[in-house]
């Protein structure tokens, strides 16, 4: 990973320009094409370095309903149950735990109605109990993952 590729991991994860050509904005910024910008990104995915670059917004203020989820799969039919889990575009984090309960995800939809059809399809299609952990206080956390060796005084540039 070189130089450009660090600036263009901070960039994507806290800076990212709205407009209708941001890999344009980006190149510019880096002294790269729209063209390397994109291939680079396609790299970072491929490659599992990143999973997504999208929006993120207040999914209550839009009326959406989501919880988090808990289930207790036996270890060889975790690859199987993941699969299922993941194929719903409403879960948007989806990890194991060490725990009787080692599968963990969370789910949001359009309307309480969609939040309990969908728990009860993953429950029909993976056989298991789907146990929901709805939050009773929101605490919402910014991440931004530091990327190594990006030097000093580069760390402003990319604002």
């Amino acid at each position: 990973m070189d130089n450009i590729d660090k600036k263009l991991l901070t960039i994507i994860q806290d800076n990212f320009p709205i407009c209708s050509r941001p890999y344009k904005e980006i190149g510019k910024k880096l002294g790269i094409s729209e063209e390397e910008i994109i291939r680079r990104v396609s790299k970072f995915k491929d490659e599992g370095i990143i999973r997504r670059i999208g929006g993120v917004f207040d999914s209550r203020k839009l009326k959406y309903k989501s919880t988090l989820c808990a289930m207790e799969v036996p270890e060889e039919k975790l690859a199987d149950v993941v699969s299922i889990v993941n194929s719903y575009t409403g879960v948007t984090h989806n990890y194991l735990r060490q725990h009787d309960y080692n599968l963990w995800f969370t789910l949001i939809t359009s309307s309480e109605n969609k939040l309990k059809e969908t728990i009860k399809e993953i429950e029909e299609k993976t056989g298991f109990k789907v146990y929901e952990l709805p939050a009773r206080k929101l605490f919402k956390i910014k991440v931004n993952f530091y990327v190594p060796g990006l030097e000093e005084g580069e760390k402003d540039f990319v604002k």
